[in-house]
């Protein structure tokens, strides 16, 4: 080809491609900030959804369903900064809520803090913390259940056809071998707080405050639970956020490593069983193949919320107290309220409707 018909042929080509431009506009980048914020005591940073290209003309759909669905307070947290708040009725900023379950994943937070300290190893027989006759099984039987099976819910204990909770040792007996059952039992999770107590020598309040309030920021109570037995935690929305942000960071808060063992961490947020795919230490997992619920020995197929991200993780509790975690998006998720409707337990119908609004909102 000649030089000059090699010309033509480089601008005409050119040529096309701003002609492909102009049919074909860019899409707009995102601006919104990108660096991982944390707030101070005192202080939220936001940022507006529309900086995120995310579809805010959503948002009153959004407004509409979570007031529908009994919500009393909801944030959206991108990147550490307030990008959706939203309050109900008298509920405010200030108001303190129950956690229900979703109080079990900072529990099993605060497990891997006493482990990090040597304080507790989560392989060790729970008989040797909270002390022989913690239950009516045999020495042996209490020996075979570590604090490990406490946080995966694989005890192996009976269920707790009661409903109460019960945590007397006449209420634990044995059904099986540890490791080769799941069953949600809310009694043998209320032994790891006495774990924790024992271990530690101190008030699971005081220890709760020593380790993560003080560090992040974070108000809150641990008070008992029905009937005296156990423990529920309370906060208010922003501080059930805090912790959120720190679960997206791994237990670190703006260079502060709360919980450093990152072997722990990865434990508690991945498969801590061979029965239920979707269950790590007192966290539910998304994205998994099946899934099992509480109170049913049922396997289900796919995952438990489908229309969230596959690498969502998540604390629920009773009546939708919600604590999301989506890393791949850099967002967490809360939702506190009276419950949406038919529940079980930690689940609900509300989690996938919910998320089926979210993906129209953050576009994912």
């Amino acid at each position: 080809m000649k030089p000059v018909h090699f010309l033509l042929s480089v601008l005409a080509f050119i040529g096309g491609l701003q002609a492909c431009k102009k049919n074909n506009p860019p899409v707009d980048e995102p601006t919104g900030p990108t660096t991982m914020y944390f707030p101070g005591s005192s202080t939220w940073e936001t940022a507006d959804p529309a900086l995120y290209n995310w579809n805010t003309s959503s948002l009153s759909d959004l407004y509409s369903f979570l007031e529908t669905k009994n919500t009393k307070g909801f944030i959206i947290l991108k990147n550490g900064r307030v990008v959706v708040e939203k309050y109900f009725g008298s509920f405010t900023v200030d108001s303190p809520w129950y956690w229900a379950s979703a109080g079990k994943t900072l529990s099993a937070f605060l497990v891997g803090i006493a482990q990090q300290e040597g304080l507790v190893n989560i392989n060790n027989p729970s008989r040797q913390y909270l002390g022989a006759g913690w239950s009516s099984m045999t020495q042996a039987q209490e020996n075979a259940v570590t604090v490990k099976h406490h946080l995966s819910m694989s005890t192996g204990v009976e269920d707790d056809l009661s409903g109460t909770d019960c945590t007397a040792p006449a209420c634990f007996t044995y059904r099986t071998t540890p490791g080769t059952r799941w069953n949600y039992n809310n009694a043998a999770y209320y032994k790891v707080i006495d774990v924790v107590e024992k271990a530690t020598g101190k008030t699971y309040n005081a220890f709760t405050q020593e380790k993560v309030y003080s560090k992040i920021g974070m108000t809150g109570v641990w008070l008992p639970g029905v009937g005296g037995n156990g423990k529920i935690h309370y906060s208010t929305v922003r501080s059930m956020a805090r912790f959120g942000l720190l679960l997206l960071n791994k237990g670190n808060w703006n260079g502060t490593a709360v919980l450093n063992d990152q072997t722990y961490f990865n434990e508690m947020i991945n498969t801590s069983q061979s029965m239920n795919q979707s269950y790590g230490y007192l966290t539910w997992l998304n994205g998994k193949s099946t899934h099992m619920l509480p109170a049913t020995q049922l396997m289900f197929n796919g995952s438990i919320t489908p229309n969230a991200p596959v690498d969502m993780y998540a604390a629920l509790g009773k009546n939708d107290q919600k604590i999301y975690v989506v890393p791949s998006q850099n967002v967490v998720v809360i939702r506190m309220g009276d419950a949406s409707g038919l529940s079980l337990f930690a689940i609900s119908n509300f989690d996938n409707e919910l998320w089926g609004k979210l993906k129209i909102l953050m576009k994912y």
